[in-house]
């Protein structure tokens, strides 16, 4: 479907992408993973057409659609958000038109066993599969249950888009690509301004969806639920593993440990040779042999590590001072703005060394809370108080709102810095990967993760004995939050943290605070245990539902698609069982030919590298056995 080939992007001096080359298929599910910087996003902006390679090729065919959602993009205004929505179906009756197109050259064609006649077929029958879905349900109908996956509420659907802030117009962006059908997702971070609600539906919608997706996501879950191939960026090189996140890095730790011991191996001989020619160089009876070893030394592909970024966050929060049992307290508060009440009568009390987390949806008062926690905001009734002997430290999510553009990285901590501390601040920057000439760049140059980091630097200049984090790890990639979600537990004040990272709080905190429906609902235990109790009240809300859903899409039309469905799946999997018998084929007959020149090597025969090639066969060999036998049960 689309295809990377030998693709270079540099300026300066400096090369970000170094002649890359990946495919993506109509069955792929690539998460694209890499430290911030490495060159995600460019890559898909130059998938997008809306940037151009210094070097090689990205071919893109006319016939496939694109759908991309990019970090930061435009919204459109002027209209509600249904109607804003349901602008996306007007670009329906550009299928018939390309439908119509590929039947008329179909009937002036007569290589019905050529390639492209397969070709023009195939894209045929998507086309009319996709017609027949955007027709089989009313569009009104897949506009707002997309939207309500979403976490739009029914009251908001007729609100103006301009009433919504960045994220919630963000949502509505998304919900037109997904609803566009396009043949290749590509989405840039969707999570961001997700609650964990909304990214559970995303993920149970990309699970099920058919067509490619390249999704760039700092959610390590997210990854492995949804992908089924991680494309690494590292240090301008791409690492190709047919596999989800978590299952490549054990890849990757296992593939860096066979080439680490190739690499020993391999020297120690090396060593053993230039020995031998060393002390029989000048010996004529020997002249033969040490001519025929450095023959072979010349002629020897050495064994090469791939370089890896080393360069790693490192956290670790000063001790935090003693403070009263009860941390923070909160008893029959009501928050929000004058225009807004937001949630009333809330009870809420953290006690010291709780972690604890902020969730619900996007706008129901978490970021109010806490803002009100740190004294930016009055409560319009109740009480609100910290405890005895409470130093907070407070991180707010819109990092570039509070750092002064015009600062320096060094200066940003230079300004604020008293006592011993300041003779520090260079390793306390170094820690947060700011090394070298990186402290003298302005803030308004510096990436969203690298204000996330600046802003999290800020917070160890003092020992603070409760910590307020408004979602501290949106634009970290997945090794600092690993790192911060380390530190963070090893943290022995107080936490309360704001985040729809599943990953990052399961593991962290012991309590919740839902915010739903205006109300402040506590839920002791876990992330999962959450989790787990929301998905049954979904479930209870769908049944009492399910009259109305029926009337969504009539029995027949249902018939009709879950049989088209099973037909479709059916061809798919007798074309990946042929597929798998042929590879089984030529791995087994390539795996007896390397037994037979094991078992009797040549002088020119590269014992090493034929026994790793050997074992990469088997392990190939391994799990495409594994999955036909899963297929033919």
């Amino acid at each position: 479907m689309i295809s990377v080939d030998n693709v270079t992007v540099a300026w300066g001096g400096f090369t970000l992408l170094d002649k890359v080359n990946f495919h993506i298929s109509s069955s792929d599910k690539v998460g694209l993973v890499g430290k911030n910087g490495a060159g995600k996003t460019t890559l898909m902006k130059l998938i997008m057409g809306t940037q151009s390679p210094t070097s090689g090729h990205i071919d893109r065919p006319p016939a496939v659609t694109i759908g991309y959602l990019p970090q930061i993009m435009e919204h459109h205004k002027g209209l509600s958000v249904m109607d804003e929505t349901m602008t996306v179906f007007s670009e329906t009756s550009g299928l018939q038109t390309e439908i119509d197109a590929l039947a008329a050259e179909l009937a002036g064609r007569t290589d019905y066993e050529s390639e492209e006649y397969a070709a023009i077929i195939e894209r045929l029958s998507d086309l009319n599969d996709r017609l027949d879905v955007s027709h089989s349900v009313p569009p009104e109908v897949q506009a707002r249950k997309t939207l309500k996956g979403l976490g739009f509420k029914d009251d908001e659907l007729d609100r103006m888009t301009d009433t919504f802030s960045q994220g919630w117009n963000m949502r509505i962006e998304l919900a037109k690509i997904l609803l566009r059908q396009p043949d290749l997702l590509m989405l840039d971070e969707p999570t961001n301004h997700l609650d964990i609600e909304s990214i559970e539906w995303l993920e149970d919608y990309l699970k099920a969806r058919r067509g490619g997706l390249l999704l760039v996501s700092h959610d390590r879950k997210f990854l492995d639920n949804v992908t089924n191939r991680t494309v690494e960026i590292m240090l301008g090189h791409i690492h190709d593993y047919k596999v989800p996140y978590t299952k490549y890095l054990e890849l990757r730790a296992e593939r860096l440990s066979q080439q680490t011991a190739a690499y020993e191996n391999q020297q120690r001989m090396i060593q053993k040779t230039e020995e031998f020619i060393q002390a029989f160089r000048y010996k004529p009876t020997k002249s033969n042999q040490v001519q025929s070893r450095i023959k072979a030394l010349e002629k020897l592909e050495r064994v090469q590590i791939d370089e890896t970024d080393k360069v790693r966050l490192t956290v670790k929060f000063p001790p935090a001072p003693r403070s009263g049992d009860v941390v923070y307290k909160a008893t029959g508060l009501v928050a929000g703005y004058p225009q807004k009440t937001v949630f009333r009568n809330a009870d809420i009390e953290i006690k010291r060394g709780e972690k604890v987390a902020l969730v619900g949806r996007n706008g129901e008062g978490k970021t109010t809370l806490m803002r009100i926690i740190a004294g930016e905001l009055e409560p319009l009734g109740g009480e609100s108080r910290l405890g005895y002997n409470v130093d907070l430290g407070y991180y707010a999510q819109n990092q570039e709102d509070i750092l002064d553009k015009n600062e320096t990285v060094f200066s940003t901590l230079d300004r604020i810095a008293v006592g011993d501390i300041r003779t520090r601040l260079r390793d306390i920057l170094a820690q947060f990967l700011f090394r070298g000439e990186d402290i003298d760049k302005r803030v308004a140059v510096l990436s969203g993760g690298e204000r996330a980091r600046l802003g999290m630097a800020r917070l160890m200049l003092q020992n603070h004995n409760l910590l307020a984090l408004d979602e501290p790890t949106n634009h970290m990639d997945i090794k600092s939050k690993d790192i911060l979600k380390q530190a963070l537990s090893s943290y022995d004040g107080t936490l309360i943290v704001v985040s729809h990272d599943r990953d990052f709080l399961d593991g962290l905190v012991d309590k919740l605070y839902e915010f739903r429906d205006g109300r402040v609902i506590e839920h002791l235990g876990s992330v999962s245990d959450f989790l787990a109790r929301r998905k049954l009240e979904n479930l209870s809300e769908l049944e009492r539902n399910a009259p109305a859903a029926k009337v969504e899409k009539p029995a027949a039309n249902a018939l009709r698609e879950e049989m088209k469905e099973k037909n479709r799946q059916d061809r798919k999997k007798k074309n990946r069982i042929s597929y798998l018998e042929c590879e089984i084929e030529k791995l087994e007959s390539r795996m007896a030919g390397i037994e037979k020149v094991l078992s009797a090597p040549g002088p020119q025969d590269d014992i090493m590298e034929l026994t790793r090639e050997y074992l990469e066969c088997k392990r190939d060999l391994d799990a495409k056995t594994d999955e036909w036998g899963s297929l033919i049960e």
